[in-house]
């Protein structure tokens, strides 16, 4: 698979605009998808499918590694492989990205906020778990909303 971050895939997309979109597997993730991809057709943008792996030590979250593909779970790859099948038969560019860390909402708006990463927009899909379980849980695309840079469109 050729979904590994390397300079020569990040060089192709230094110049389009590019569009995050957070992958975590579940129905809402790949609605967020869906949105990206008309997003995407409607700028001509790149999509850059992003998966925060959180079996990392807290430790790993303040810098939020890129890890390499060789170092992805099963399922991830899975995740990954689905998303770039589904953006590359609407012919639009995909680059497949997994950080490793300890908080998904703390990774990915690493990831967004870096200068070097120039996304333009992000879009997640919200899990709506409703605010009994948001206040004591923590909503990812809550936390994405008010720390990236970046505009966010949540999808439900």
């Amino acid at each position: 698979m050729s979904d590994v971050v390397n300079s020569y895939d990040f060089v192709l997309l230094i110049m389009s605009k590019k569009i995050m979109v957070c992958l975590d597997g579940s129905k809402n993730s790949l609605r967020g998808l869906d949105a990206a991809i008309t997003f995407a057709k409607q700028s001509d943008a790149a999509i850059v499918g992003i998966h925060s792996d959180t079996s990392f030590s807290a430790f790993s979250a303040v810098r939020a590694p890129i890890l390499p593909e060789k170092r992805w779970k099963k399922n991830i790859k899975e995740i990954i492989l689905t998303a770039k099948k589904r953006v590359e038969k609407n012919k639009i560019e995909f680059l497949g990205v997994v950080i490793g860390g300890h908080s998904s909402g703390i990774d990915l708006t690493t990831f967004a906020n870096n200068p070097g990463n120039k996304i333009d927009q992000i879009v997640i899909g919200s899990r709506g778990m409703g605010f009994p379980k948001e206040l004591f849980f923590g909503s990812t695309s809550n936390f994405v909303l008010h720390k990236a840079k970046a505009p966010v469109t949540i999808i439900k």
